[in-house]
C-alpha cells in the first residue's frame, strides 16, 4: 500500500466485530514511520455493542478525500482503491520532476 501521498486517516470501527476485519488489517498495513513523515492517524474504537459500520476517511496531499465503508469491502479492495489514486499522484509528481 502506498502511504506516501496520504495526509489524514480517520478510522472508526468496533474491534470486536468480525465485519471490522478490514479496518484492523488496514491499521496493520500502515508503516511504523508514517507518523514521522506527516501522516495524521485518528482511530476511534466503538463500544462492543455498537452497530455502526466501520468507516475510513482518507485525505490525500492533493486535497482529495475518500470515504469508504469497510463493512462492505475486503482489505484488497481498500488497498486497490487507495493505490489507484496514489499511483496517479506518483505519475504527476514524476512528470513535474519533484
Amino acid at each position: 500500500m502506498i502511504t506516501r501521498f496520504l495526509t489524514n486517516v480517520n478510522l472508526r470501527f468496533n474491534p470486536f466485530s468480525p465485519r471490522s476485519k478490514s479496518a484492523r488489517l488496514f491499521l496493520s498495513l500502515i508503516p511504523p514511520g508514517a507518523r514521522a513523515n506527516g501522516l495524521l492517524i485518528q482511530s476511534k474504537m466503538l463500544p462492543r455493542a455498537s452497530k455502526e459500520p466501520a468507516t475510513l476517511e482518507i485525505k490525500f496531499k492533493d486535497g482529495k478525500q475518500m470515504h469508504l465503508d469497510l463493512d462492505k469491502m475486503r482489505i484488497t479492495e481498500v488497498t486497490e482503491e487507495l493505490d489507484r489514486h496514489s499511483r496517479t499522484l506518483a505519475r504527476k509528481e514524476e512528470l513535474t520532476g519533484n
